[in-house]
């Protein structure tokens, strides 16, 4: 049976908008970038809080902070065009992103969410014995 066709969005992320982010995000403790899948991901210390994706800026989203991207009309982030999969980022709005202070406030909920995602436990390597 062959697999269905699957038509995945770019990523890709121009040098300026991801120096305008960064540079808007300065304000949070401990920011870095790195860059996957032709995005770049965010980082607060260990905490991966956000996702630059095709020039927009998303941040991680549960129940307590997804109310205000509801209300701004935002959309979750959507790698796969023709899916309905979404992940639990959130599109900041426009006028968060021109607003460093409100981009930052916007960005530690983001960091917030982030650590209250349970980890999975790390796999042991001697759970199974190797033949």
């Amino acid at each position: 049976m062959a697999r269905p066709k699957v038509t995945f969005r770019s990523l890709r992320v121009t040098p300026e908008f991801r120096d305008f982010v960064l540079d808007q995000l300065a304000g949070l403790a401990e920011l870095r970038s790195r860059r996957m899948f032709g995005g770049v991901g965010l980082y607060s210390g260990e905490r991966f809080f956000g996702i630059l994706a095709a020039d927009e800026l998303f941040f991680k989203v549960d129940d307590n902070n997804r109310a205000g991207y509801e209300a701004a009309g935002s959309e979750p982030f959507r790698p796969v065009l023709d899916r309905p999969v979404s992940m639990s980022y959130w599109r900041v709005p426009l006028e968060v992103l021109e607003d460093p202070a409100e981009l930052v406030a916007w960005a530690r909920a983001a960091v917030a969410a982030a650590s209250r995602v349970r980890r999975k436990p790390p796999r042991s390597a001697a759970r199974r014995p190797r033949r």
